[in-house]
Formats: structure tokens, C-alpha cells, sequence
């Protein structure tokens, strides 16, 4: 079983910047495209931003581009979502999750394999 840890999450005012990571202690993340998804309070979990494993592929919500940036380090084992200009929209809890897809990366959450307990973000004056 591979278990997922998302930490960076907090409370910003608009405009902030958070960087969120997402590790694995029982995966080598570098084996798996990755994706970040946010739930709002009332609403469904929608897809933020995805990686591919090794192709490059990045694709982000149009909601978030220009302001966010998925990245990630294999050294650190590590997945990164840096937010910058934050908006109170933005507001949600944010999840990682891993999918073992070997090319590409997809915006649907039943495509992922294992997923993070999520971190909370907060975007407000």
C-alpha cells in the first residue's frame, strides 16, 4: 500500500504564495504521473494540475494557469504544486494523488491509484 503525505497547506491573503509537496515513504514517485485535485466546502473534487511521469506532460485547470506550477524532484521523491497569487477561490482542500500511467497525465480522479489525506488551503483577508 502506498501511502501519500501532502504538506504546505495554511492560510494566505490574497495574492500569497504556498508551495504544497507530496511524498511517498513506500513509492518511488518517479514510476508514477501525478496530479493535484482541490474539494470546496459543497462541491465536487476537481482536478488542479497533472504531471506525466517522464514525458513532460503538464496540464493545468484553466482557473489556476499563470498562477500555478506543478513540478517535481525524483532526488527528494517528492511532488510540488507552487501557488502564487492566490485567490480566495482558491480556497479547498488540496489532495495528491499517483497514477502509474506511463505517459501523459489525466485530469479524471478515478484514473489515480492512490491519493494523499489532503491539506488545507485558506484564502482569505
Amino acid at each position: 500500500q502506498v501511502q501519500l503525505v501532502e504538506l504546505g497547506g495554511g492560510m494566505v491573503q490574497p495574492g500569497g504564495s504556498l508551495r504544497l509537496s507530496c511524498t511517498a515513504s513506500t513509492a518511488s514517485l518517479s514510476n508514477y504521473a501525478a496530479g493535484w485535485f482541490r474539494q470546496a466546502p459543497g462541491k465536487e473534487r476537481e482536478a488542479v494540475s497533472c504531471l506525466g511521469r517522464s514525458d513532460g506532460t503538464k496540464y493545468y485547470t484553466d482557473s489556476v494557469k499563470g498562477r500555478f506550477t506543478i513540478s517535481r524532484d525524483n532526488a527528494k521523491n517528492t511532488v510540488y504544486l507552487q501557488m502564487n497569487n492566490l485567490k480566495p477561490e482558491d480556497t479547498a482542500v488540496y489532495y495528491c494523488g499517483i497514477d502509474d500511467e506511463e505517459f501523459g497525465c489525466f485530469f479524471r480522479s478515478d484514473e489515480y491509484d492512490y491519493w494523499g489525506q489532503g491539506t488545507q488551503v485558506t484564502v482569505s483577508s
